[in-house]
């Protein structure tokens, strides 16, 4: 290896190999991977020393890991990587459960290492502008949040089968709650401390997944007033990514596929933003990884910190908890 310090790549699933290639792009060359054969990806497909072994990746000294593996894998190997002296950036959501999570709050703090949670969406410049706009007072106070989120899982990855992937199995960490956080992840970014999380769920037998909640109906009742309503599901074609916010003084809603922010004021006022010429999907990740990048250069918190994950899981578990308690009775 070079004098650069490598990257330990945790997983190389879709995610992985997507900060991999960017990564590349972003002019790094050295890079560990570490493979927990959970996946459905073939070691042919990148070049590079691939181990399954945690202490003989972290012997080669890496900066920084970027936590790509099966949701229910993450904290195990992000302690290790964290008492070693790694930066993470961990994918969403932070874990399949809180055992563990207070462990490495503590390790990374005593190391001073930064950490961010990989939510894209926060990093779509409609997105933004709708957060910056809401602050500002665009729409006065607001009452209530709709979120809509639903893609026909199959269609995910065209390389797998999908009942073989971590979203389809609950032992991984699957289901829409969690695969699906990044509208809990913003919502929690908008309005901020959640006082009740609520749930009703369901599967669905055409799916043939092992999950619980391949589609989920969620409430939320934030300590600012806000109310909130997340629909989940692994069904929808076409897809649909909506947000719509009501406030007292207007409404905004933000469409991803459409790739609109639609604005209308309470005297019927109509403006609608567009995303800008030349945006795609890979741009929101290429941004986050720089920001990152930059966040570990400057040793400056990210703007997604390892707190915002362990608070956005813990909204998405008492969610899930509620309809089991529910079905539990």
């Amino acid at each position: 290896m070079s004098g650069e310090r490598p990257i330990l790549i945790v997983g190389l699933g879709s995610a992985g190999r997507r900060h991999l290639a960017n990564l590349r792009f972003l002019g790094h060359s050295e890079f560990i991977f570490l493979r927990s054969n959970q996946g459905t990806i073939s070691d042919s497909l990148h070049d590079g020393l691939v181990t399954s072994d945690v202490e003989q990746a972290l012997g080669y000294a890496p900066s920084m890991a970027i936590i790509s593996n099966p949701t229910s894998l993450h904290l195990p190997v992000s302690v290790a990587a964290a008492r070693a002296g790694c930066h993470l950036f961990i994918e969403k959501p932070l874990a399949h459960n809180l055992e563990g999570v207070r462990e490495l709050q503590t390790v990374t703090k005593e190391r001073g290492l930064t950490t961010m949670i990989g939510c894209q969406f926060r990093f779509h410049p409609l997105m933004m502008r709708l957060s910056a706009q809401v602050r500002s007072g665009r729409i006065g106070n607001v009452v209530s949040a709709r979120a809509e989120w639903g893609e026909y899982l199959p269609d995910w990855h065209s390389w797998e089968d999908h009942r073989q992937s971590y979203s389809a199995r609950e032992d991984l960490g699957g289901g829409s709650i969690l695969t699906l956080i990044h509208p809990l992840d913003y919502l929690y970014w908008l309005f901020g401390e959640v006082l009740q999380a609520r749930a009703s769920a369901r599967s669905i037998a055409a799916l043939q997944t092992e999950t619980h909640d391949d589609l989920a109906e969620i409430t939320i009742e934030f300590a600012s007033g806000v109310i909130g309503q997340i629909h989940l599901d692994y069904i929808q074609r076409p897809p649909v990514h909506k947000l719509q916010l009501l406030g007292d003084n207007g409404r905004v809603e933000w469409d991803y596929y459409a790739g609109t922010l639609h604005w209308e004021s309470v005297l019927g006022e109509v403006e609608i933003e567009k995303v800008p010429e030349g945006f795609e999907r890979n741009t929101m990740f290429l941004d986050e990884m720089r920001h990152f990048l930059k966040c570990v250069e400057q040793h400056t918190p990210t703007c997604i910190p390892l707190e915002d994950g362990i608070a956005v899981l813990d909204i998405a578990l008492r969610a899930k908890d509620s309809y089991a308690e529910r079905a539990s009775v």
